[in-house]
Protein backbone atom coordinates (compact mmCIF):
# COMPACT_ATOMS: atom_id res chain seq x y z
CA UNK A 1 0.00 0.00 0.00
CA UNK A 2 1.19 3.72 -0.69
CA UNK A 3 2.49 5.40 2.13
CA UNK A 4 -0.39 8.47 2.78
CA UNK A 5 1.09 12.17 4.10
CA UNK A 6 0.86 13.33 7.56
CA UNK A 7 -3.27 14.17 7.81
CA UNK A 8 -3.43 15.64 11.53
CA UNK A 9 -1.75 16.77 14.58
CA UNK A 10 -2.45 15.21 18.05
CA UNK A 11 -5.84 16.87 19.51
CA UNK A 12 -6.26 18.31 23.09
CA UNK A 13 -9.26 17.67 24.51
CA UNK A 14 -8.95 18.75 28.60
CA UNK A 15 -5.90 16.95 29.68
CA UNK A 16 -5.94 14.28 27.44
CA UNK A 17 -3.94 14.09 24.22
CA UNK A 18 -5.88 12.42 21.45
CA UNK A 19 -3.59 11.20 19.13
CA UNK A 20 -4.11 10.37 16.20
CA UNK A 21 -7.12 12.51 16.45
CA UNK A 22 -9.60 9.39 15.82
CA UNK A 23 -12.84 8.44 17.62
CA UNK A 24 -14.96 5.86 17.71
CA UNK A 25 -18.49 6.79 17.64
CA UNK A 26 -21.03 5.19 20.21
CA UNK A 27 -23.40 2.86 18.19
CA UNK A 28 -26.20 1.52 20.52
CA UNK A 29 -25.76 -2.23 21.10
CA UNK A 30 -21.64 -2.47 19.47
CA UNK A 31 -19.45 -0.28 21.11
CA UNK A 32 -19.37 -2.01 24.79
CA UNK A 33 -16.49 -2.93 26.59
CA UNK A 34 -15.64 -5.71 24.30
CA UNK A 35 -16.05 -4.15 21.01
CA UNK A 36 -13.81 -0.87 22.57
CA UNK A 37 -11.05 -3.12 23.27
CA UNK A 38 -10.65 -4.87 20.37
CA UNK A 39 -10.77 -1.77 18.40
CA UNK A 40 -8.09 -0.43 20.60
CA UNK A 41 -6.11 -3.45 20.56
CA UNK A 42 -5.54 -2.84 16.58
CA UNK A 43 -5.69 1.69 17.17
CA UNK A 44 -3.90 3.79 19.50
CA UNK A 45 -4.46 3.94 23.05
CA UNK A 46 -4.93 7.52 23.40
CA UNK A 47 -7.66 7.69 20.33
CA UNK A 48 -11.08 8.22 21.73
CA UNK A 49 -13.56 5.02 22.45
CA UNK A 50 -17.04 6.00 23.42
CA UNK A 51 -19.12 3.66 25.07
CA UNK A 52 -22.88 3.32 24.02
CA UNK A 53 -25.71 6.56 24.56
CA UNK A 54 -26.41 6.63 28.30
CA UNK A 55 -29.79 8.56 29.31
CA UNK A 56 -29.18 11.11 31.72
CA UNK A 57 -32.14 10.02 33.62
CA UNK A 58 -31.25 6.47 33.73
CA UNK A 59 -28.09 7.49 35.78
CA UNK A 60 -29.87 9.33 37.88
CA UNK A 61 -32.54 6.73 38.97
CA UNK A 62 -29.74 4.34 38.46
CA UNK A 63 -31.63 1.82 36.17
CA UNK A 64 -29.70 -1.49 36.53
CA UNK A 65 -28.87 -1.93 33.14
CA UNK A 66 -27.64 1.58 32.20
CA UNK A 67 -25.65 0.95 35.54
CA UNK A 68 -23.89 -2.22 33.81
CA UNK A 69 -23.40 -0.48 30.30
CA UNK A 70 -20.96 2.02 32.35
CA UNK A 71 -18.39 -0.54 32.12
CA UNK A 72 -15.12 0.24 30.85
CA UNK A 73 -12.00 -2.51 30.39
CA UNK A 74 -9.16 -2.83 32.85
CA UNK A 75 -6.64 0.31 32.13
CA UNK A 76 -8.96 1.68 29.43
CA UNK A 77 -8.06 5.33 29.56
CA UNK A 78 -9.18 7.84 28.72
CA UNK A 79 -12.98 6.50 29.77
CA UNK A 80 -15.58 8.25 27.25
CA UNK A 81 -19.08 8.24 27.89
CA UNK A 82 -21.86 9.28 25.60
CA UNK A 83 -24.44 10.94 27.54
CA UNK A 84 -28.19 12.22 26.27
CA UNK A 85 -30.98 14.36 27.87
CA UNK A 86 -33.18 17.24 26.93
CA UNK A 87 -33.30 18.43 30.60
CA UNK A 88 -30.68 20.65 32.11
CA UNK A 89 -31.57 19.69 35.70
CA UNK A 90 -31.39 16.30 35.08
CA UNK A 91 -28.12 16.51 32.74
CA UNK A 92 -26.35 18.40 35.64
CA UNK A 93 -27.13 15.64 38.35
CA UNK A 94 -25.94 12.73 35.67
CA UNK A 95 -22.89 14.68 35.12
CA UNK A 96 -22.11 15.13 39.10
CA UNK A 97 -23.09 11.28 39.41
CA UNK A 98 -20.68 10.61 36.54
CA UNK A 99 -17.43 12.34 37.63
CA UNK A 100 -18.21 12.09 42.09
CA UNK A 101 -18.23 8.31 41.28
CA UNK A 102 -15.21 8.23 38.86
CA UNK A 103 -17.12 6.71 36.45
CA UNK A 104 -15.45 8.50 33.55
CA UNK A 105 -13.25 10.83 32.11
CA UNK A 106 -14.85 12.32 29.41
CA UNK A 107 -18.60 12.73 28.84
CA UNK A 108 -19.48 13.72 25.14
CA UNK A 109 -23.11 14.78 24.41
CA UNK A 110 -25.42 13.40 21.87
CA UNK A 111 -27.75 16.08 19.67
CA UNK A 112 -27.33 13.77 16.63
CA UNK A 113 -29.45 11.08 17.33
CA UNK A 114 -32.56 10.61 14.19
CA UNK A 115 -34.44 7.95 15.70
CA UNK A 116 -37.94 8.57 15.85
CA UNK A 117 -38.11 7.49 19.90
CA UNK A 118 -35.59 10.04 21.08
CA UNK A 119 -36.75 13.39 18.27
CA UNK A 120 -40.84 12.80 19.10
CA UNK A 121 -39.33 13.90 22.56
CA UNK A 122 -37.48 16.56 21.86
CA UNK A 123 -33.88 14.83 21.89
CA UNK A 124 -30.94 13.93 19.84
CA UNK A 125 -30.95 15.66 16.18
CA UNK A 126 -34.18 17.83 17.20
CA UNK A 127 -33.07 19.83 20.68
CA UNK A 128 -30.12 21.85 18.84
CA UNK A 129 -33.27 23.75 17.14
CA UNK A 130 -34.20 24.91 20.27
CA UNK A 131 -31.27 27.09 20.67
CA UNK A 132 -31.45 28.19 24.09
CA UNK A 133 -32.43 25.10 25.63
CA UNK A 134 -29.90 23.73 23.82
CA UNK A 135 -27.69 26.52 25.32
CA UNK A 136 -28.51 25.48 29.13
CA UNK A 137 -27.51 21.54 29.04
CA UNK A 138 -24.76 22.44 27.39
CA UNK A 139 -23.98 24.49 30.15
CA UNK A 140 -25.42 22.62 32.79
CA UNK A 141 -23.22 19.58 31.87
CA UNK A 142 -19.80 21.67 31.82
CA UNK A 143 -20.14 23.42 35.00
CA UNK A 144 -21.12 20.36 36.62
CA UNK A 145 -18.29 18.16 35.15
CA UNK A 146 -15.42 21.26 35.52
CA UNK A 147 -14.55 20.82 38.70
CA UNK A 148 -13.45 17.29 38.67
CA UNK A 149 -11.45 18.34 35.20
CA UNK A 150 -13.70 16.27 33.28
CA UNK A 151 -13.98 17.66 29.31
CA UNK A 152 -17.02 18.03 27.51
CA UNK A 153 -17.66 17.51 23.85
CA UNK A 154 -20.88 17.50 21.47
CA UNK A 155 -21.65 15.96 18.92
CA UNK A 156 -24.38 17.13 16.63
CA UNK A 157 -25.99 16.61 13.06
CA UNK A 158 -26.75 19.36 10.60
CA UNK A 159 -30.22 19.99 11.03
CA UNK A 160 -33.63 18.20 11.36
CA UNK A 161 -33.82 18.80 7.54
CA UNK A 162 -32.58 20.68 4.74
CA UNK A 163 -35.25 23.22 5.62
CA UNK A 164 -34.21 23.31 9.24
CA UNK A 165 -30.57 23.74 9.36
CA UNK A 166 -28.86 24.12 13.34
CA UNK A 167 -25.14 22.88 13.11
CA UNK A 168 -23.30 26.30 12.68
CA UNK A 169 -25.29 27.85 15.92
CA UNK A 170 -25.05 24.60 17.59
CA UNK A 171 -20.99 24.80 16.92
CA UNK A 172 -20.89 28.23 18.16
CA UNK A 173 -23.25 27.81 21.44
CA UNK A 174 -21.57 24.75 22.11
CA UNK A 175 -17.89 26.28 22.11
CA UNK A 176 -19.51 29.47 23.68
CA UNK A 177 -20.61 27.32 26.85
CA UNK A 178 -17.13 25.47 27.30
CA UNK A 179 -17.72 22.38 24.77
CA UNK A 180 -13.79 21.66 24.16
CA UNK A 181 -14.24 19.68 20.78
CA UNK A 182 -17.77 19.65 18.58
CA UNK A 183 -18.39 16.94 16.10
CA UNK A 184 -20.73 16.72 12.74
CA UNK A 185 -22.19 14.24 11.61
CA UNK A 186 -22.43 15.70 8.10
CA UNK A 187 -26.35 15.05 7.43
CA UNK A 188 -29.85 16.25 8.59
CA UNK A 189 -32.08 13.83 10.69
CA UNK A 190 -34.11 13.47 7.72
CA UNK A 191 -31.64 11.47 5.80
CA UNK A 192 -30.93 9.17 8.84
CA UNK A 193 -28.52 6.92 7.61
CA UNK A 194 -29.31 6.98 3.88
CA UNK A 195 -27.29 9.35 1.04
CA UNK A 196 -24.00 10.76 1.28
CA UNK A 197 -22.98 12.87 4.08
CA UNK A 198 -22.30 16.31 3.08
CA UNK A 199 -18.73 16.95 4.27
CA UNK A 200 -18.75 20.82 3.30
CA UNK A 201 -20.87 21.15 5.95
CA UNK A 202 -18.08 20.02 7.90
CA UNK A 203 -15.89 22.91 6.41
CA UNK A 204 -18.33 25.55 7.09
CA UNK A 205 -18.35 24.52 10.44
CA UNK A 206 -14.62 24.10 11.20
CA UNK A 207 -14.51 28.33 9.94
CA UNK A 208 -17.35 28.89 12.14
CA UNK A 209 -16.07 27.31 14.99
CA UNK A 210 -12.34 28.37 15.49
CA UNK A 211 -11.48 27.87 19.21
CA UNK A 212 -12.22 24.51 20.17
CA UNK A 213 -11.38 21.21 17.80
CA UNK A 214 -14.10 20.67 15.01
CA UNK A 215 -14.31 16.42 13.76
CA UNK A 216 -15.81 15.24 11.21
CA UNK A 217 -18.36 11.91 10.85
CA UNK A 218 -20.50 10.53 7.71
CA UNK A 219 -19.48 7.96 5.44
CA UNK A 220 -15.76 7.09 6.83
CA UNK A 221 -15.03 3.55 5.48
CA UNK A 222 -11.56 3.42 4.93
CA UNK A 223 -8.05 5.11 5.78
CA UNK A 224 -8.29 7.08 2.85
CA UNK A 225 -11.75 8.08 3.24
CA UNK A 226 -10.51 9.82 6.45
CA UNK A 227 -7.17 11.59 4.97
CA UNK A 228 -9.48 12.67 2.51
CA UNK A 229 -12.24 13.91 4.69
CA UNK A 230 -8.67 15.91 6.34
CA UNK A 231 -7.62 17.13 3.05
CA UNK A 232 -11.23 18.61 2.02
CA UNK A 233 -12.68 20.23 5.13
CA UNK A 234 -9.63 20.88 7.27
CA UNK A 235 -11.64 19.40 10.30
CA UNK A 236 -9.16 18.06 13.17
CA UNK A 237 -9.97 14.79 13.57
CA UNK A 238 -12.28 12.23 12.55
CA UNK A 239 -15.41 10.04 14.02
CA UNK A 240 -15.87 6.53 13.17
CA UNK A 241 -19.19 4.75 12.95
CA UNK A 242 -20.67 2.01 10.76
CA UNK A 243 -17.16 2.33 8.71
CA UNK A 244 -15.74 -0.47 11.52
CA UNK A 245 -18.63 -2.36 12.08
CA UNK A 246 -16.83 -6.22 11.58
CA UNK A 247 -13.52 -4.49 11.07
CA UNK A 248 -11.73 -3.18 14.36
CA UNK A 249 -8.53 -3.20 12.68
CA UNK A 250 -10.16 -0.08 10.38
CA UNK A 251 -8.35 1.79 13.76
CA UNK A 252 -4.84 0.36 13.16
CA UNK A 253 -5.27 1.23 9.42
CA UNK A 254 -6.35 5.02 10.33
CA UNK A 255 -3.51 5.25 13.07
CA UNK A 256 -0.41 4.65 9.64
CA UNK A 257 -2.39 6.58 7.58
CA UNK A 258 -2.86 9.80 10.08
CA UNK A 259 1.28 9.00 11.26
CA UNK A 260 2.44 9.15 7.51
CA UNK A 261 3.30 5.26 7.55
CA UNK A 262 2.48 2.36 5.17
CA UNK A 263 -1.41 1.76 5.08
CA UNK A 264 -1.51 -2.24 6.08
CA UNK A 265 -3.39 -4.11 3.60
CA UNK A 266 -6.70 -5.56 4.77
CA UNK A 267 -6.73 -9.19 6.80
CA UNK A 268 -6.94 -12.47 4.72
CA UNK A 269 -9.90 -14.67 5.94
CA UNK A 270 -8.16 -16.44 8.60
CA UNK A 271 -6.51 -13.10 10.17
CA UNK A 272 -10.83 -12.03 10.22
CA UNK A 273 -11.28 -15.51 11.81
CA UNK A 274 -8.96 -14.84 14.95
CA UNK A 275 -10.48 -11.30 15.37
CA UNK A 276 -14.20 -12.80 15.40
CA UNK A 277 -12.83 -15.88 17.27
CA UNK A 278 -11.36 -12.60 20.07
CA UNK A 279 -14.54 -10.51 19.74
CA UNK A 280 -16.20 -13.86 20.76
CA UNK A 281 -14.08 -14.35 23.94
CA UNK A 282 -14.42 -10.67 24.65
CA UNK A 283 -18.06 -10.45 24.90
CA UNK A 284 -18.11 -13.59 26.84
CA UNK A 285 -16.65 -12.43 29.50
CA UNK A 286 -17.93 -8.99 29.22
CA UNK A 287 -21.80 -10.67 29.57
CA UNK A 288 -21.67 -14.61 29.83
CA UNK A 289 -21.10 -17.02 27.18
CA UNK A 290 -25.00 -17.18 26.62
CA UNK A 291 -25.84 -13.84 25.59
CA UNK A 292 -22.32 -13.09 24.66
CA UNK A 293 -22.09 -15.08 21.63
CA UNK A 294 -25.91 -14.31 21.05
CA UNK A 295 -24.88 -11.08 20.85
CA UNK A 296 -21.55 -11.59 18.03
CA UNK A 297 -24.14 -13.13 15.72
CA UNK A 298 -25.38 -9.89 14.59
CA UNK A 299 -21.50 -8.58 13.75
CA UNK A 300 -20.98 -12.11 11.47
CA UNK A 301 -22.35 -10.35 8.38
CA UNK A 302 -20.03 -7.54 8.89
CA UNK A 303 -17.22 -9.44 9.25
CA UNK A 304 -17.73 -11.78 6.77
CA UNK A 305 -18.63 -9.12 4.02
CA UNK A 306 -17.01 -9.84 0.64
CA UNK A 307 -16.06 -12.87 1.26
CA UNK A 308 -17.01 -16.14 -0.55
CA UNK A 309 -18.04 -17.60 1.80
CA UNK A 310 -20.39 -20.91 1.57
CA UNK A 311 -24.04 -19.86 2.26
CA UNK A 312 -24.70 -22.82 5.09
CA UNK A 313 -21.43 -21.91 6.71
CA UNK A 314 -22.67 -18.53 6.61
CA UNK A 315 -25.75 -19.31 8.32
CA UNK A 316 -24.17 -21.75 10.78
CA UNK A 317 -22.28 -18.71 12.11
CA UNK A 318 -25.18 -16.52 11.94
CA UNK A 319 -26.81 -19.13 14.48
CA UNK A 320 -23.70 -19.91 16.58
CA UNK A 321 -24.60 -20.36 20.40
CA UNK A 322 -21.40 -21.61 22.32
CA UNK A 323 -17.12 -20.62 22.26
CA UNK A 324 -16.94 -24.10 20.94
CA UNK A 325 -19.70 -23.95 18.30
CA UNK A 326 -17.44 -21.06 17.00
CA UNK A 327 -14.36 -21.99 17.14
CA UNK A 328 -15.57 -25.04 14.82
CA UNK A 329 -17.04 -23.24 12.16
CA UNK A 330 -14.11 -20.04 11.93
CA UNK A 331 -11.74 -23.25 11.68
CA UNK A 332 -13.97 -23.98 8.17
CA UNK A 333 -13.10 -20.76 6.73
CA UNK A 334 -10.46 -20.73 4.19
CA UNK A 335 -7.52 -18.74 6.08
CA UNK A 336 -5.95 -17.84 2.50
CA UNK A 337 -9.00 -15.87 0.91
CA UNK A 338 -7.79 -12.44 0.39
CA UNK A 339 -9.76 -9.23 1.95
CA UNK A 340 -12.21 -8.47 -0.54
CA UNK A 341 -12.09 -4.57 -1.94
CA UNK A 342 -15.81 -4.27 -1.81
CA UNK A 343 -15.34 -4.04 2.15
CA UNK A 344 -14.36 -0.48 1.65
CA UNK A 345 -17.90 0.03 0.49
CA UNK A 346 -20.63 1.19 3.21
CA UNK A 347 -21.76 -0.94 5.72
CA UNK A 348 -24.24 -0.97 8.26
CA UNK A 349 -27.77 0.41 8.19
CA UNK A 350 -28.36 2.70 5.60
CA UNK A 351 -32.24 2.77 4.83
CA UNK A 352 -34.44 5.74 3.51
CA UNK A 353 -34.91 9.41 4.10
CA UNK A 354 -37.88 10.39 6.25
CA UNK A 355 -39.74 12.59 8.04
CA UNK A 356 -38.48 13.22 11.37
CA UNK A 357 -41.01 12.89 14.01
CA UNK A 358 -40.70 15.87 16.69
CA UNK A 359 -43.16 16.98 19.71
CA UNK A 360 -46.21 19.57 18.53
CA UNK A 361 -45.79 22.61 17.97
CA UNK A 362 -41.86 22.11 18.27
CA UNK A 363 -40.90 24.18 15.09
CA UNK A 364 -42.87 27.36 16.42
CA UNK A 365 -40.26 28.97 18.29
CA UNK A 366 -36.43 27.82 18.30
CA UNK A 367 -36.52 30.62 21.28
CA UNK A 368 -38.13 28.68 22.99
CA UNK A 369 -36.26 27.20 26.22
CA UNK A 370 -38.59 24.96 27.70
CA UNK A 371 -37.93 21.46 28.68
CA UNK A 372 -40.08 18.78 26.79
CA UNK A 373 -42.78 16.63 28.63
CA UNK A 374 -40.53 13.88 29.14
CA UNK A 375 -37.13 12.20 29.25
CA UNK A 376 -36.40 8.71 27.92
CA UNK A 377 -34.68 6.06 30.43
CA UNK A 378 -33.97 4.08 27.86
CA UNK A 379 -29.89 4.11 27.25
CA UNK A 380 -27.92 2.65 24.14
CA UNK A 381 -30.44 4.44 21.54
Amino acid sequence: MSTALHATKPLKIGQYLVDPAVVLAPMAGITNVAFRQLCREFGSSSSLYVCEMITARAVVERDSKTMQMITFGEGERPRSMQLYGVDPTSMAEAARIIVGEDRADHIDMNFGCPVPKVTRKGGGAALPYKRQLFRRIVRAAVKAAEPAGVPVTVKFRIGIDDDHLTYLDAGRIAADEGAQAVALHARTAAQRYSGRADWSAIARLKEAVTDVPVLGNGDVFSAQDALRMVAETGCDGVVVGRGCLGRPWLFGELQAAFRGEPIPAGPRLGQVAEVLLRHGVLLADFLGEDKGIRDLRKHMAWYLKGFPVGAELRRSLAMVSTLAELEDLVGRLDPDLPFPDSADEPRGRQGSPARVVLPEGWLADPEDAMVPDAEDMHSGG
